[in-house]
């Protein structure tokens, strides 16, 4: 370079980078993520049974997100993470919920 610089606060002609994030149509999920959501859907539905109604709200609203594969990555990251930390503050009943979480965060390529 010569020591020129470029200003690109105002100006015509600019040409710059478009960055677009859709990526087209939905892509079918894969077969194991696929189960290993609705396996993390039924661990959900037991886990329900055993914690207060206002911690059963937060299962029964991220439950759709989880499921959901038109959910937005981030939104499913948030349900999942979500349901995750409830199932952590039971204990032992509620471990086999954080396995499920983290397989499906692997599977989604989150971890």
């Amino acid at each position: 370079m010569s020591g020129d610089s470029v200003n690109m606060y105002g100006g015509t002609n600019n040409t710059g980078i478009i960055k677009n994030q859709y990526s087209g149509p939905a892509q079918p999920a894969p077969q194991a993520l696929l189960e290993s959501i609705e396996e993390l859907s039924c661990l959900l539905q037991e886990l329900r049974e055993q914690v207060a109604p206002a911690t059963v709200q937060v299962i029964d609203d991220s439950l759709p997100v989880i499921t959901s594969q038109a959910s937005a990555p981030q939104e499913r990251h948030r349900a999942l993470i979500a349901v995750a930390t409830i199932a952590a503050t039971v204990g032992a009943l509620g471990q086999p919920v954080v396995e499920a979480v983290n397989r499906v965060l692997g599977l989604l390529g989150a971890l």
